[in-house]
């Protein structure tokens, strides 16, 4: 049997303080809108939708942070998502909006020829690191042209 996949969301822990600045990161900067915000289990969750991206914010966290994220090369660290990526029309453009709201540059952009992808790299109010790629050529595994 063949698994089949897509993608739905990924999930973000903040702590219940950071919760609504969160949300409000996300919608001021970025265009999210909350779709659903509900408790369960003594935690409260909020899915996040731009397009057909999704992010869970899971208000469960008892501390801030892990690693230093100002800069993204220096920010790895075992006991977290390291970063996700969002796909935008026009790099350069969406760069010069979230320098505009403010919203500093933790890497880039910088090339990858490997990808035909330029990336940057951004972080919200609790330090998750948002690269954002131009869309390019995406290689897909086998070296065949996704576009």
């Amino acid at each position: 049997m063949t698994l089949t996949f897509s993608h739905d969301h990924v999930g973000i822990t903040v702590t219940p303080e950071d919760l609504d600045a969160t949300i409000a990161w996300y919608s001021r900067n970025l265009g999210f809108a909350v779709e659903r915000r509900f408790e369960s289990h003594g935690t409260t969750f909020v899915f996040l939708t731009a397009g057909d991206v999704k992010i869970e914010l899971l208000a469960g966290a008892s501390n801030r942070g892990a690693a230093p994220t100002d800069n993204v090369l220096t920010s790895m660290h075992t006991s977290r998502l390291h970063h996700f990526c969002l796909a935008v029309a026009d790099l350069d453009e969406a760069l010069s909006r979230l320098l505009e709201l403010d919203v500093p540059l933790i890497g880039g952009p910088m090339a990858i020829p490997a990808t035909g992808q330029r990336i940057a790299f951004v972080t919200d109010n609790v330090g998750t690191i948002i690269e954002l790629s131009d869309p390019g050529t995406r290689i897909l595994a086998g070296g065949r042209d996704r576009n």
